[in-house]
């Protein structure tokens, strides 16, 4: 196994494209070579992707301003095995909040996969869509889910509930994206949280990477330590406090994956029932018997990282208007909020 097989499994990383750079080739920046060699790429994405460390040459991965040299061997690497099937219509239930001739906001429950990839080729929201936009009864629009063009403006994790932005012309994926690359959308979560928060408010700023002990996880850098990592905003604040847990909003400045809840681990309240960030451990209270069953039991009722997308504002992509939507909390969230509110009648009573 040569140098590059190794690093590759040991990152979980998979290769989507190589070439070996001609010998007659100048000079010239990696990402506008990709760009131009790599058909239905953008150089803002191949950017993105040298950016998280996925674009490498001879064994080494390279940032987007390298200089391309003849005989160079390129790769361009996923942090997922490659999809490469058509999306196929599965009839799976969809809660549509609007929807109209350029877009489409759906109300994710949690548990639902987004988009196929690594471990979950089928069941998904993608499955999901091609299927309604498959019936004349129910949509008179011929939309190919299939078509990069359109579809997925953004995602959310599989067991994070709440609203998804979906584009259903390339005009509309193309505004619509070009919003959330400015930073310009308007996004809310609500969060259970371990731990009590002395501050009403706050924002973390902290760049985000890959964490090379679990690749499946993310969490905080120095730039220094970690030039890969991307500066991440988030901006949040105290809705209701109970004994051990705080109810929080957190607005996103910026998107990145698993951003709350690397960012509230990083300050020391991981959301309640995350697993990947440390919120299936009972963290705040006296760990007695009576106490222990109750937090075992609220993880029964919400059984995974208690987030809910709630709103997302967005300009229009075709009419201009300002755009703004509110999701209510589902009964597995709504269920576990209710118990830690009537913690201190039930349980310390």
């Amino acid at each position: 196994m040569d140098n590059l097989t190794e690093q590759i499994t040991e990152n979980e990383l998979f290769e989507r494209w190589r070439c070996v750079v001609d010998k007659g080739q100048t000079p010239i920046r990696i990402d506008k070579y990709l760009a131009e060699h790599m058909a239905g790429t953008s150089r803002n994405r191949i950017q993105k992707a040298a950016d998280a460390g996925h674009v490498w040459v001879n064994n080494l991965p390279v940032s987007s301003n390298y200089k391309t040299k003849p005989f160079d061997t390129i790769q361009v690497l996923l942090d997922h095995e490659p999809y490469d099937g058509v999306i196929e219509p599965e009839n799976i239930p969809l809660q549509i909040e609007y929807e109209d001739d350029e877009l489409l906001i759906v109300n994710k429950p949690a548990g639902l996969v987004v988009h196929p990839g690594h471990g979950n080729y089928e069941h998904t929201l993608l499955n999901a869509l091609a299927y309604y936009f498959s019936q004349p009864t129910t949509h008179a629009q011929q939309i190919d889910v299939n078509d990069p063009r359109i579809g997925l403006v953004h995602r959310i994790d599989k067991d994070t509930s709440g609203l998804l932005l979906i584009a259903k012309t390339p005009n509309a994926k193309t505004k619509l994206a070009l919003q959330f690359f400015n930073h310009t959308t308007q996004r809310s979560y609500n969060a259970l949280v371990w731990g009590t928060i002395n501050e009403d408010s706050g924002t973390i700023c902290g760049a985000l990477g890959r964490d090379t002990r679990d690749r499946t996880c993310y969490r905080v850098y120095d730039i220094e330590e970690n030039p890969n990592a991307k500066e991440a905003i988030t901006h949040w604040r105290q809705l209701e406090h109970f004994a051990y847990v705080t109810l929080v909003e957190c607005q996103l400045e910026t998107g990145r994956t698993h951003q709350i809840r690397a960012h509230m681990r990083h300050i020391g309240h991981p959301l309640f029932a995350d697993e990947k960030y440390g919120g299936m451990e009972i963290l705040k209270g006296v760990p007695t018997q009576k106490y222990r069953q109750y937090v075992q039991n609220c993880f029964a009722i919400c059984p995974r990282q208690a987030l809910h997308a709630k709103t997302i504002g967005f300009i229009h992509p075709t009419t201009g208007k300002e755009m703004f939507f509110d999701s209510p909390w589902p009964d597995d969230f709504t269920n576990l909020i209710n118990k830690w509110r009537n913690y201190g009648t039930h349980f310390m009573g």
